[in-house]
């Protein structure tokens, strides 16, 4: 069983204040079960009983996994005094309290971000220890060259001397590449390219594992992941 205040269940269900989960039980907006309850301190059961809010049920997810496909310009973070989030652009139907990226993205690399307030996850997904694949789709500044696949295959040594594990480097086109690493050391992609005299011109990341980013979804755009897709990560 899962006990939980009824005014903090309610703030975090719906994204709602504390302070406003807390007026709206006092005015009597809130049931458990078919009973109005006004004291924001009751303790509910989470699995077992059923919460209205406006005679609406509120469904219970513990933990919320979301996708989104990163738009340009815009910084991984939960939050920025001065700069536009990721937070930023989710929904309002959407929108939880503690909702964190999994890892970064730069500013200006674009594609599959995770968002979730679920810490254990989280850890799991970026850990390099857990060797999940991360693949990415460079555009560079100049040709690629036929050698640089065993090179990656190798380990690339960055200019600081830091060895990166093994890579998938895949050519898809003269000056454009495929690449899949199982870690995120800092700008390790550019840096990697940096090594073979490359500038990476875009890059955009199009898998975790064996989720995919979904063709239709826009930049910007957020979408629910289910348990197969986290599943998809994590095997």
């Amino acid at each position: 069983m899962k006990k939980q205040r009824l005014d903090r269940f309610i703030s975090n269900q719906l994204n709602l204040p504390r302070s406003m989960s807390k007026t709206q039980i006092h005015r009597g907006k809130v049931k458990v079960g078919n009973t109005v309850v006004r004291d924001p301190s009751t303790i509910i059961d989470v699995d077992t009983q059923a919460v209205f809010y406006k005679d609406q049920k509120v469904e219970y997810n513990e933990f919320l996994y979301l996708l989104m496909n990163k738009p340009k310009g815009v910084l991984s973070a939960s939050e920025d005094k001065t700069q536009k989030t990721v937070i930023d652009l989710i929904p309002d139907n959407l929108r939880r309290n503690g909702l964190f990226p999994v890892g970064r993205l730069d500013k200006d690399t674009t594609g599959l971000l995770i968002i979730t307030d679920d810490g254990d996850f989280a850890h799991r997904c970026i850990h390099p220890s857990k060797n999940i694949s991360k693949t990415y789709v460079a555009k560079l500044d100049d040709e690629l060259k036929e050698e640089m696949i065993e090179l990656f295959s190798k380990g690339v040594v960055l200019a600081d001397e830091t060895l990166c594990k093994p890579a998938i480097l895949e050519i898809m086109d003269t000056k454009t590449a495929k690449i899949t690493i199982t870690e995120g050391k800092y700008h390790q992609i550019k840096r990697m390219f940096g090594t073979v005299g490359l500038g990476v011109a875009e890059l955009e990341r199009i898998g975790i594992g064996r989720l995919k980013l979904p063709d239709n979804l826009k930049y910007g755009e957020t979408i629910v992941l289910s348990k197969d897709d986290l599943l998809k990560i994590l095997e």
